[in-house]
């Protein structure tokens, strides 16, 4: 006999903490990029190369470490994954802070100086090669701390939204919490751009560092597997796991039962290609975008510090378009009857035409810096819907003790393809200023800026024509093949 019982909603109680856990990572991810045109660089004389060194070294880090992270978040599983992921991240975050000190105590071997006098007595000696040789590299080991515990993120939430969420609802949670990171790149620049200008740089790191460190003690509170948490009742558990009930092949042994794919298996696998190519080709694209906006904004618009907020927050308040890309799968799996892969893929195609718009980006720039904000703005959003969507293919296909080590070998591919497009970046920027370089019609680097864009543009189209290559129907992944 059916109970009358009204079904909880805790899975969504998970999916918000999925979302702020995604605008943490983004916030302190974005703080560098927001404080390094106007603060941090200056201070230390880097160029674009040094800043894309940076960039970039965070990048590969971030590869490797994804490579891993999955594997170690499918170890650990979701809980105690998660809780090792952010607590590493917002350390590495907040060691940030510290760099101008030790540079400093280095170089005028004073080792107890405040932000401030570190700052002044850099001032004093003047830049030199050390100066800016010894900063980069101790930003970029900070940059290996915060891509350690960044990568277990996505792993985590993929996997948490697969252990709450039946298929036809995630690709829906993901753009949800996937939005987190939307949201973190909305409300960075008024509040880093603030915090740095009123009480100095190292405290914007401090301060957005120290809220992951808050979000670990809900994650103990609130997080447990939903046939084990007291907050969900047979009818949500039910609706759950209705993809086992309506599937009873699936459900003949409990998921902790059943063989684990090894790592070198997951490699086997052209679905496993498929979503990693995918994220190679437009990973780098996002990246760029939330690394390099700040400063485009100041070389090409000359739009300083505080001067950045609106257009930046307007930017990623258009990403928020972005919540379709969970809805409009779900229209197709519901509505028309398409299998989840289908349903995805044609959403993925149309999102793959929309980043054309950066195209105009900078032409239209010439009239005023309004244009591109807003194509920008909508290419990201369509970065976001795809990304909500590729990451759902894995949980679609793969069994969930695999999903987490899949999702760690995409983002190690999407991180190689992020070093590449922003170590390019920054030698491409300083080359094209210092040889005046042109390209249709622009010069300098407002040039170098549009060959980037060219390539941000074509990303998507060509990540999904293969992706559709290597896995052009519906197949699931069973261990006991």
């Amino acid at each position: 006999m059916r109970s009358n019982e009204k079904m909880t909603n805790h899975r969504w109680m998970i999916c918000a903490m999925l979302f702020f856990a995604t605008t943490v990572n983004y916030l302190d991810r974005q703080v560098l990029s927001l404080t390094w045109p106007n603060f941090i660089g200056p201070e230390f004389g880097w160029t674009n190369d040094d800043y894309g060194n940076i960039t970039s070294m965070f990048s590969i880090f971030y590869a490797v470490c994804m490579l891993f992270a999955g594997r170690f978040v499918d170890w650990l599983d979701t809980k105690k994954g998660f809780l090792w992921a952010i607590g590493i991240w917002s350390v590495g975050a907040c060691m940030h802070a510290f760099c101008g000190i030790v540079t400093a105590g280095i170089s005028v071997g004073s080792w107890t100086l405040s932000f401030t006098e570190a700052r002044d007595a850099i001032q004093t000696v003047g830049i030199t090669a050390q100066i800016v040789s010894l900063s980069v590299t101790l930003f970029i080991v900070c940059r290996f701390v915060l891509a350690l515990g960044e990568a277990g993120n996505f792993p985590a939430a993929i996997k948490a939204t697969a252990e709450y969420f039946p298929k036809k609802d995630r690709a829906f949670s993901t753009s949800i919490f996937n939005s987190g990171a939307t949201i973190g790149a909305m409300i960075a620049p008024a509040c880093i751009l603030f915090i740095a200008e009123k009480y100095g740089w190292e405290m914007s790191f401090i301060i957005i560092g120290l809220s992951g460190f808050i979000w670990m003690g809900f994650w103990v509170l609130l997080y447990n597997k939903p046939e084990r948490h007291p907050r969900v009742n047979k009818e949500e558990l039910e609706y759950i796991q209705q993809d086992k009930l309506q599937n009873p092949e699936d459900s003949k042994k409990p998921e902790g039962e059943k063989r684990k794919l090894s790592f070198i298996e997951c490699f086997k696998f052209k679905q496993t290609w498929a979503f990693a190519f995918g994220k190679f080709m437009t990973d780098g694209v996002w990246w760029f975008y939330l690394f390099w906006m700040p400063k485009y904004l100041q070389s090409t618009f000359k739009l300083e510090g505080t001067q950045q907020i609106l257009p930046l927050t307007i930017l990623y308040t258009i990403v928020m378009l972005s919540i379709v890309g969970g809805w409009l799968p779900s229209y197709f799996i519901d509505k028309k009857k398409m299998n989840p892969y289908a349903g995805r893929m044609k959403s993925m195609l149309i999102f793959a035409f929309f980043p054309l718009l950066a195209l105009f980006a900078q032409p239209l720039g010439s009239y005023t810096y309004w244009l591109p904000v807003v194509l920008i703005g909508i290419a990201c959003a369509a970065h976001q819907a795809w990304s909500a969507n590729i990451f759902s293919t894995v949980g679609d296909m793969f069994p969930k003790s695999a999903i987490a080590t899949v999702i760690g070998i995409g983002g190690m591919a999407g991180g190689i393809g992020s070093y590449f497009i922003n170590k390019g970046s920054g030698m491409l920027f300083d080359y094209s200023a210092n040889t005046h370089m042109k390209f249709m019609g622009f010069t300098n680097e407002p040039a170098g800026y549009f060959i980037v864009f060219c390539f941000c543009s074509v990303a998507y189209l060509i990540g999904w024509i293969v992706m559709k290559t290597l896995v052009p129907k519906y197949k699931v992944i069973s261990v006991d093949e």
